[in-house]
């Protein structure tokens, strides 16, 4: 390779040893390392991979210029990783940059009073000043270090955690900022002062800032615990949203409905008006209308209903819309709603979500995708809207299957809590003894300390229904039978919270399956 002019900062094509030029980016080498002597080589740090290393100059080359000739001499499925990580690296530096602009552009009209008023003053002032204090004042600021801003080291650089990706994955991460606070803080959907929608949304703007909404327009079907969080947050993110709601069907036999739905239904259309989106009066409506349209509903049946029901998705789908299913279901239900949209023209992607209404309201939920990876990409700025992560997992039906592996843990571990919070009662040990205990050890989390305080207190108001979970341990059962792989666990699990339900606590919260060990 020739040599170059090059500098801190640079996008690169690195040749290092046998391996291929691979695209990096030159940075500050830790202050501990040592430049290696010889020829004069520059610390790069390599996209896509965990791997640093000094280069000679004569070994590197400028992104941007050998970027076509290195795609055509390289096609393996790595190197285009990090090529991708290489570009979505580039895309989040336009949009800090758009945003730094958008900032000082407001300032301007400040600046000029102040700077006006400061020229005054020292017009004023200027006869009392010494012809060497002048000279001083005049001459030129000599060359000293860069402010703190732009100084690049190696731990300033979050291109390779957001471009990252694993075992044919791909993981989108945002720097989950929110304190234990503001996520274990109780949000309220409607708030009197305001009127807004997410009184944690907030906080989830203030760490998306620099993203750029799409110019697609979205429609978001089912606005329960979960897809209120999701839409107020996509709203407060700038993006085009028209919404529906089964809020007119709700009260009639065969209603569809929404994921983790709660009473205020038409007080939250209300709201969301209120905020800037549009209704739609039907699916089939919401999906002509918008380029995008999301759901988030019950269950397989729910979801069906909603696709394939009168005035449903499928009658509004058209060539090239993208519709993408939220809700938790089996791998065979989805596989069937995608192939009817792909039949009709449209591209699907599943797209189910972990986690609860106030990691939805905070906008910290993780994706887990499937499909289309062309919707994928198009959905990127909604998913960074609404989720700390997501994971791109290959063809359809895999994200139904993590996503039940994923409730099913989850569902087993709360049984295991109660089960373990009733039976020191019984042994006449201190419940709350028993979770200090678990908050300074291994099993410590946000999850265990939330569900214990939810017993401790009596107080089984829904983060994540109990019919709910009982629903994906089910399904989860049910995808271990079809590959002849036992889950005597879940299956004992489940047992439990069907017992819940039938003491009447369907619609509390999944740590109320504790009242099952009681009665």
């Amino acid at each position: 390779m020739a040599t170059v002019s090059l500098r801190q900062g640079d996008l690169v094509w690195g040749k290092l040893g046998r391996y291929p030029p691979w695209p990096g980016k030159i940075v500050n080498p830790p202050k501990d390392l040592k430049k290696p002597r010889g020829k004069k080589s520059l610390f790069v740090k390599f996209f896509g991979t965990e791997d640093h290393a000094w280069i000679k100059v004569e070994q590197l080359k400028p992104y941007h210029a050998h970027k076509e000739e290195m795609i055509k001499a390289n096609k393996g499925k790595r190197f285009q990783q990090a090529v991708d990580a290489v570009e979505e690296f580039l895309k989040k530096a336009k949009a800090k940059e758009l945003a730094k602009e958008h900032n000082s552009s407001d300032e301007k009209g400040k600046k000029a009073k102040k700077q006006t008023g400061e020229k005054r003053k020292k017009s004023s002032d200027s006869s009392s000043h010494s012809p060497q204090k002048r000279s001083r004042e005049q001459s030129p600021r000599k060359r000293g270090r860069p402010p703190k801003d732009d100084k690049e080291d190696l731990g300033s650089d979050s291109w390779l955690i957001h471009g990252h990706r694993t075992l044919g994955t791909e993981m989108i991460l945002k720097k989950p900022s929110v304190t234990y606070q503001a996520i274990t803080k109780r949000l309220k959907i409607s708030e009197e002062d305001s009127g807004s929608t997410s009184i944690q949304a907030a906080d989830s703007t203030a760490i998306n800032g620099s993203i750029i909404p799409t110019d697609k327009k979205v429609g978001f079907l089912g606005l329960g615990l979960m897809g209120s969080g999701i839409v107020s947050n996509l709203l407060k993110m700038g993006h085009s949203v028209t919404v529906w709601n089964r809020t007119a069907e709700k009260k009639t036999t065969g209603g569809i409905h929404s994921e983790l739905w709660d009473e205020d239904e038409s007080t939250k259309c209300d709201l969301f008006i209120q905020e800037g989106a549009l209704m739609g009066r039907t699916p089939a409506e919401v999906v002509s209308t918008c380029d995008i349209t999301f759901a988030c509903v019950a269950d397989p049946k729910a979801a069906k209903d909603l696709v394939l029901g009168p005035s449903g998705v499928l009658q509004g789908i058209r060539p090239g819309k993208c519709y993408v299913d939220m809700s938790t279901v089996d791998p065979e239900t989805v596989t069937e709603l995608a192939q009817v949209i792909v039949s009709r023209g449209g591209r699907f992607l599943e797209a189910p979500v972990s986690g609860n209404q106030q990691l939805s309201n905070d906008g910290m939920l993780v994706i887990l995708a499937a499909g289309d990876q062309g919707v994928y990409e198009d959905c990127m700025s909604c998913f960074l809207a609404m989720g700390k992560t997501s994971f791109f997992l290959g063809e359809v039906g895999n994200a139904a299957r993590m996503m039940l592996i994923l409730n099913m843990v989850q569902g087993s571990f709360m049984a295991t809590i109660a089960e373990g919070m009733t039976l020191a009662q019984v042994t006449g040990q201190s419940q709350q003894t028993l979770l200090d205990i678990l908050n300074q050890g291994q099993l410590a989390s946000i999850f265990l300390d939330q569900k214990c305080q939810n017993i401790l207190q009596g107080n089984f108001k829904p983060d994540f229904y109990l019919k709910y979970i009982q629903k994906d341990l089910r399904l989860a059962i049910a995808l271990g039978d079809s590959v002849n792989h036992p889950t005597p666990m879940a299956a004992a699990a489940n047992e439990v919270y069907k017992r819940a339900k039938a003491l009447d606590q369907s619609d509390n919260d999944m740590s109320a399956v504790y009242r099952a060990y009681i009665h």
